[in-house]
């Protein structure tokens, strides 16, 4: 869809997706109906992934051209393996000038897409946990132009060629998932899965700026009160390296569970503060380590640190 065209009432139209270097059309157009195109970008975040990054992008290409790579502050190279592919018109590239967070990626990346008339982001990490050849998953749901986030989940058809999570990602997780689903019967799966779709004018509505991991702690609610409308679709479960960490007081269990739950806390206290004590007295009794600061959220990688 050319940036400034009027979108047409869905009774009135059809969707066309502008997928790589052809159109993917939805329902067979009737007489009189008019058609919508829809701009797709895929938006990925890395840090230091030189050893992921190339084989990821010449996959990714494959599916859709406009790919955005959001490099937050890598040291290892993988800037140089960008600014290469940049220069050949394969990528554009948001370079943060230190390791800012998960999250603040994210948010830039919405910003830019915004900025630049596209309709939908596809978000994904780098480190080859999520599998490029999902791509049009997300595109026949984004076809029915029915939701406005699609969330992939690792959890919701589990398949015989499913990695083993490490333990305490798992049980973070599924405490998590069952707190957003009791709070707003969302029936959900995977609350930390960063493979998604999201609309870009529905984005628009969401106060969004936490940066770092909790990210999906505040965007489950800000959906959820801004009324977005929320599917979710199975993706592979893969762990390349269960030994990577978050970094700091962050990589025990309990820390982390407390860090989320005071970042959904703090979001459902700003938009519904009766209900706030649902979330704010579950931290009692997490178990933690010792003397765990109250600093600020250690940000180390970009993607492949995820519950």
């Amino acid at each position: 869809m050319t940036p400034g065209h009027t979108r047409l009432p869905q009774a009135e139209r059809r969707l066309t997706l502008v997928l790589g270097s052809s159109t993917i059309t939805g329902e067979c157009k009737e007489p009189g109906e008019k058609e919508s195109f829809v701009r797709l970008l895929i938006a990925i975040p890395v840090h230091n992934e030189r050893k992921y990054v190339d084989r990821v992008l010449d996959k990714v290409r494959r599916f859709n051209d406009d790919v955005l790579v959001v490099d937050d502050g890598s040291t290892d190279g993988t800037g140089e393996v960008l600014a290469e592919r940049e220069r050949r018109g394969d990528i554009h590239v948001i370079r943060h000038s230190s390791n800012f967070g998960y999250g603040r990626s994210l948010i830039d990346a919405f910003d830019w897409a915004d900025g630049r008339g596209y309709d939908w982001v596809i978000t994904m990490d780098c480190d080859e946990q999520h599998e490029p050849e999902r791509i049009p998953d997300f595109v026949r749901e984004i076809e029915t132009d029915r939701w406005d986030i699609i969330s992939g989940s690792r959890y919701m058809k589990p398949g015989k060629e499913d990695d083993l999570p490490p333990g305490d990602r798992r049980n973070v997780n599924m405490m998590i998932t069952t707190i957003i689903n009791d709070l707003w019967h969302l029936g959900i799966t995977d609350s930390f899965c960063g493979f998604k779709a999201h609309r870009v004018s529905a984005m628009r509505k969401l106060k969004l700026d936490v940066s770092g991991y909790a990210f999906p702690m505040q965007l489950w609610p800000e959906a959820v009160y801004a009324g977005l409308r929320i599917t979710e679709i199975p993706v592979r479960l893969i762990y390349n390296d269960p030994n990577r960490h978050f970094g700091g007081a962050l990589d025990d269990a309990g820390n982390r569970m407390r860090h989320y739950l005071d970042v959904l806390c703090a979001e459902v206290s700003r938009h519904d503060g009766e209900r706030a004590g649902e979330v704010c007295g579950k931290k009692e009794g997490i178990a933690s380590e010792p003397a765990a600061p109250e600093a600020p959220e250690p940000v180390g990688c970009s993607c492949g640190c995820t519950e």
